[in-house]
């Protein structure tokens, strides 16, 4: 009998159990969020001050909803990690559906925002209120990475709920594999530049890629 879920209701053990997916214990397949980072200049370093003292300034009156996670901390990450720039281009609300290899169960949801610049490679941007564990959005996120995953080449995701922040990267092998970052907080010194440095380091890989096509 044909099974569909929501996205946002799957479990890992959901993905694990009708995709393959696993998590990998190499703790050499997922560096990109922290080797080889561009370096910061001042005046970023001065807008990321400024990024965190709106969120302070917000989050001390009312927890931050989803929408003024994305105004206030994520649109200005993605602006300053030029992913509203070319070759880069941004569909939102993305609506995907993915399926079982026995098709059992179909899996349906939407993204909340989808960079997109290769077509197989995807950086999906799970953003969640501050009420919530950022940890509470990786099931949702990865069921979206798995959308179509036919290549080797590696798909990244960001999740962010305002106050902390975690990097995934996905990969094709014998079954989906994936590893994460651990939770980066704005709480603590320098780690939202550390944050900023891995967006943009990881932007940096699609545009070094040889065959780069740019979905429209």
């Amino acid at each position: 009998m044909l099974q569909t879920i929501q996205a946002q209701d799957i479990s890992l053990e959901e993905l694990q159990e009708n995709f393959g997916l696993q998590r990998t214990t190499d703790s050499q397949f997922f560096r990109e969020w922290q080797d080889n980072l561009p370096s910061l200049t001042d005046e970023e370093k001065r807008s990321l001050e400024r990024v965190r003292s709106n969120y302070f300034n917000l989050v001390n009156r009312r927890p931050l909803l989803e929408e003024g996670v994305k105004m206030v901390v994520l649109s200005p990450l993605l602006d300053f990690a030029g992913f509203f720039q070319a070759p880069f281009s941004i569909r939102t609300e993305t609506s995907v559906e993915i399926a079982a290899e026995d098709n059992r169960v179909i899996v349906r949801g939407r993204i909340d925002v989808l960079v997109v610049q290769q077509r197989l490679w995807i950086l999906v941007i799970e953003s969640k209120s501050t009420k919530f564990d950022v940890m509470a959005a990786l099931p949702q996120a990865l069921a979206y990475m798995l959308y179509d995953l036919k290549s080797d080449k590696p798909r990244f995701g960001f999740l962010v709920n305002g106050r902390e922040f975690v990097f995934v990267k996905l990969q094709q092998a014998d079954v989906p594999i994936y590893g994460r970052s651990y939770a980066l907080s704005i709480d603590r010194a320098n780690e939202l530049e550390q944050v900023l440095a891995a967006l943009k380091g990881i932007g940096q890989l699609f545009y070094s890629h040889p065959n780069s096509t740019t979905l429209t």
